[in-house]
């Protein structure tokens, strides 16, 4: 397959590609954090960690409305031409059903930690300051419910992050489509 001409081929705004880059970076730390500090010992560095982690989930929420407002303002552009011919149905339909589960799960993962927190007792103050409101009363039966929705949300959500950089490398080293040039700021 030859390249695109890059010149008509649509790239995303600044704006998404800020977003998509900011995002994908936030949730790729957080993942991998949360792992990190949920084996911790209980102490005082576990506590300010949990609290950072809620801090950047809901940075992580925040983010996903503002990309989502975005992305419903101005269109993603659609595929290349010359891409779309090439991709079979089942990559049609593995591309679509991949990046509507990702925003799906870009607010789902966030707001089942946050109501954990609620259920919890331990409500969510941003940056020590700003108190938010509980998502939920505080309930143990609830949150010993919710906690394994959230962990196993976070990790389907990285199972889809991870689906969607084979694409990405797929696409940029075996079909050589230069599709990545559509999400890069440069």
């Amino acid at each position: 397959m030859t390249l695109p001409d890059p010149s008509r081929t649509e790239r995303y705004s600044p704006p998404a590609m800020l977003l998509h880059w900011l995002l994908g970076a936030a949730i790729v730390f957080l993942f991998f954090f949360g792992l990190y500090m949920v084996n911790l010992p209980f102490s005082p560095q576990k506590l300010k960690f949990i609290n950072w982690h809620k801090w950047i989930g809901m940075l992580i929420l925040t983010l996903s409305a503002v990309r989502l407002l975005v992305r419903l303002v101005r269109r993603p552009p659609a595929l290349p031409a010359q891409v779309e011919r090439a991709m079979p149905r089942w990559q049609h339909i593995a591309h679509h059903g991949t990046h509507h589960a990702m925003y799906l799960l870009f607010f789902v993962v966030p707001l089942l930690g946050w109501a954990y927190s609620s259920a919890a007792g331990f409500p969510i103050v941003l940056f020590g300051q700003l108190p938010l409101p509980d998502l939920v009363s505080p309930d143990a039966v609830l949150a010993q419910a919710l906690k394994p929705w959230h962990k196993w949300a976070a990790f389907a959500l990285m199972g889809l992050v991870a689906l969607h950089v084979a694409a990405v490398v797929k696409h940029q080293l075996i079909d050589r489509d230069g599709l990545l040039r559509r999400m890069l700021p440069w």
